[in-house]
């Protein structure tokens, strides 16, 4: 069989070229603030400009001669997030006397050289499946490390934290990568028995009894994060990954419904067990009234002042160094957002969503073109938890659902956040490289790579499902 090869570029001048200009928005961000400020070019400025750069053309490198077919959108999308992040980080620094924007630049840096780091030792994403077991063994320690007496430590009431060396880390963030591992594989590996035909009523075909294992488990897991370490935001994210994965294997809206009657389950069964869930969503629904505004905890000053600066900022925005971030709580973590919506208007916060809009999509066209079953679950699951993160994060603080306390990827303050969506991104990239590599038409190798067609991962589940209905007859006679 003749051996054609796909004419695809490696488009790695255009990542460069892309790169500075992610480069040039944010530092010229920083400048501005500093120019507001009357120290426009003082040290931090250089500092801040020359590690940006530096590690960041170190990723572009990399990527030049281990992936370079990867993705070329990717890179300049999360360095300007990262650089605006840092620009209103320092910005909320000088209006609260804080050093925060110091602390988010050397995470920067680790985060970055932590990225750099797994495209040098991953050669191919798919050598992660070998590890379903071992990462789902890892995400159940991240997720007890909190829990454990004398390492843990419990901030703004949550107990999602632990305490090395006098700086705190939050291993759930890491343990969204692990169970989006764990997840993929297991998908990809069971997809045939979780096909098996189960029981229909009216249009939708319900998974059998027996097969309802892993998404109970899943929502165990969220509903004792949410219980055991107070922690809702994280909770919703990891139920919502494994929905979103369980979906693209399966195509089955049967799936989302048992998940979304599980989800309205938990969250009822909480709210009336837990005071700090009931408090969170009375500060939701009734956020105006006056005793639950000055309510100290679980009060809804934050929500409201975050909704105040966002109104002031109109269209265009009160210009960078302008506005009044101080008077929201944890301005430059949980509520960047409405900082940014009150000195860029809603014109400059709807350029950052577009931003993120891009970049989630661009990892679901990675997930749409590798050729294995395990890399498209993989690739979907991070970037849905990229995107599902925003719309929590986004969502809280316009009022449209509960506050969560969940960071803006890439912009809040928060190095365990920076550190964890970074390997995301590099892992994106990696699979990205693998679906636009220039490959020989012909069969396909013998591993677990499926035939590029439209659905692949789902396109089985018809006749999977006869063949499923055909095995339960041969055991019957």
């Amino acid at each position: 069989m003749s051996q054609m090869m796909t004419a695809t570029k490696p488009r790695r001048n255009i990542e460069l070229l892309l790169l500075l200009l992610a480069l040039v928005t944010g530092i010229g961000a920083n400048m501005l603030v500093g120019l507001e400020a009357d120290q426009p070019f003082n040290d931090d400025f250089f500092i801040q400009a020359g590690t940006l750069t530096g590690i960041v053309l170190a990723v572009h490198i990399v990527l030049r001669f281990r992936a370079k077919y990867a993705d070329p959108v990717i890179l300049p999308i999360v360095t300007a997030l990262n650089g605006i992040g840092l620009a209103m980080i320092h910005r909320i620094d000088l209006a609260t006397g804080q050093s925060a924007a110091a602390s988010q630049l050397l995470w920067s840096a680790v985060a970055i050289i932590a990225a750099i780091a797994v495209l040098l030792v991953i050669k191919d994403h798919r050598i992660l499946r070998r590890f379903t077991y071992i990462s789902l063994a890892v995400s159940a320690l991240l997720l007890v490390l909190p829990l454990v007496p004398g390492l843990g430590t419990q901030i703004n009431g949550a107990q999602i934290w632990i305490m090395v060396a006098g700086y705190s880390f939050q291993p759930g963030e890491v343990a969204k990568i692990t169970l989006a591992i764990f997840f993929a594989g297991y998908l990809s590996t069971n997809r045939d028995l979780i096909l098996l035909a189960g029981k229909k009523v009216g249009p939708l075909q319900f998974p059998r009894v027996a097969d309802l294992g892993p998404m109970l488990a899943a929502w165990l897991v969220s509903i004792g994060v949410l219980v055991f370490q107070r922690d809702l935001g994280s909770s919703v994210l990891y139920f919502g990954l494994f929905m979103a994965m369980i979906y693209v294997a399966t195509s089955r809206v049967s799936w989302v419904l048992i998940g979304l009657g599980l989800t309205a389950v938990g969250g009822f069964v909480a709210m009336q067990l837990f005071s700090h869930v009931a408090l969170r969503i009375d500060s939701w629904i009734n956020a105006f009234d006056p005793e639950v505004y000055n309510r100290a905890p679980g009060g809804s000053g934050q929500i409201v002042q975050g909704l105040f600066g966002l109104a002031s900022g109109g269209l265009t925005g009160t210009g960078l160094g302008q506005g009044r971030p101080d008077l929201v709580s944890y301005a430059n973590s949980d509520m960047i957002i409405a900082a940014f919506g009150e000195e860029l208007g809603l014109i400059g916060l709807s350029a950052i969503i577009m931003l993120y809009v891009l970049l989630v999509t661009r990892g679901f066209r990675a997930a749409l073109g590798t050729r294995d079953g395990f890399g498209k679950l993989l690739a979907t699951g991070l970037s849905f938890v990229i995107g599902l993160q925003c719309f929590v994060v986004i969502g809280g603080v316009t009022r449209l659902i509960p506050l969560t306390g969940l960071t803006t990827p890439f912009m809040s303050a928060g190095g365990s956040s920076l550190l964890a969506n970074w390997i995301i991104i590099a892992l994106l990239l990696l699979i990205s490289d693998a679906s636009r590599r220039p490959v020989a038409r012909g069969p396909l190798p013998d591993d677990d790579l499926t035939a590029a067609t439209q659905h692949p991962v789902a396109e089985t589940s018809k006749q999977n499902s006869t063949n499923g209905a055909a095995t339960e007859a041969v055991k019957k006679q």
